[in-house]
């Protein structure tokens, strides 16, 4: 198969390629998604046979408004609007009770769906002229750092999809905070571009799973994307190292071995000479080091480094959504150091 490079004039390619149950790498303000039109149940099966993606791990849905939401679940509660009211079109997902046109396969036999309506111009406007729903997973072989270049998406794509839908770099650079809607308190599932805090100025009490925190066992099935599986991961393997950064410092300087990789605060990228390393912004820009993890961790790839470690930020804010990325790169391979 030839994958097709698409740009913001091929608008109707894309929208056309969906609509004949294609598949079509689309870009969002969160990171590269894999699109198919989510009511096709036999092209929502290519996504997981491009990404190798376990069938258990279900899809998020894509709208070009949230209009849409009750053309495609039942019994929406308020705080669904709410929450749509303060953060939609943006980078945010809700998990609801799904309509019965939903297919199995997006929701992995789950009565629920989750729903985003992207802030990305394009990706709305591709949206809007296919006239479906996309399921879209991040564009990236399963298990692998998502692509926030359209040139990432190719590395793991190319060959397998029908075309990639050139955006531009993403700007927010992590996944879609995922919050289960179906539950009270809201729970959130998977961190992301919308903070903790921000949910809980529009709706109160917002609980945050243990899964944020741990890798699921073999039995337990995901209620949302992410929260089963390693991901992230570069091929060499990775250590999160967490604590004041000044002492995260001294302690991978301390650890380093001939061919091991940092991802590091800008601050302490001297302290690392003679090593690859990469610097995902300065300790208190959290929008900058969400932009710069993924490009950071597919870097190593090309690379020769046995291993990597990792500087990683507070829990606050961004950074709840940046360490669980980090943490799943590392299989939850996490030291502590002094205290924070």
């Amino acid at each position: 198969m030839k994958t097709e490079r698409l740009t913001e004039k091929d608008l109707e390619r894309a929208a056309e390629l969906l609509r004949e149950g294609g598949l079509v790498g689309i870009p969002t303000e969160t990171v590269y998604g894999l699109g198919a039109n989510g009511l096709n149940e036999e092209a929502v099966g290519r996504i997981f046979e491009a990404k190798g993606r376990p069938q258990d791990n279900p899809l998020i849905l894509h709208i070009p408004t949230g209009e849409w939401l009750i053309r495609y679940c039942k019994e929406i509660p308020q705080a669904a609007f709410d929450l749509a009211s303060a953060f939609w079109p943006g980078p945010l997902t809700m998990i609801l009770k799904a309509r019965d046109m939903i297919p199995k396969r997006v929701t992995a036999g789950l009565e629920t769906v989750g729903m985003r309506c992207p802030a990305h111009p394009l990706c709305r406007a591709v949206l809007t002229a296919a006239g479906v729903p996309v399921a879209a997973p991040s564009g990236n072989t399963s298990g692998r750092p998502s692509p926030t270049k359209a040139e990432h998406m190719l590395e793991d794509m190319d060959g397998k999809i029908n075309g990639i839908l050139d955006g531009g770099p993403c700007t927010v650079g992590v996944e879609s905070t995922i919050v289960d809607l179906t539950v009270w308190p809201p729970r959130v599932l998977r961190p992301g571009g919308v903070t903790l805090e921000q949910l809980r100025e529009v709706l109160g009490n917002v609980e945050v799973d243990e899964g944020v925190f741990r890798l699921m066992e073999s039995g337990e099935s995901p209620r949302a994307p992410g929260m089963k599986y390693r991901h992230y991961a570069p091929k060499a393997p990775v250590t999160v190292v967490r604590g004041a950064p000044e002492q995260t410092a001294d302690y991978i300087e301390a650890e380093l071995t001939e061919k091991s990789g940092v991802i590091c605060f800008e601050e302490y990228e001297g302290r690392f000479s003679g090593h690859t390393v990469y610097t995902i912004g300065s300790v208190g820009d959290l929008s900058q080091q969400a932009r710069l993890l993924f490009d950071a961790l597919r870097a190593f790839d090309h690379s020769d480094v046995t291993e990597i470690w990792a500087q990683g930020p507070e829990d606050q804010g961004l950074g709840l959504a940046i360490n669980n990325r980090l943490n799943k790169a590392a299989g939850f391979h996490v030291v502590e150091v002094g205290e924070r």
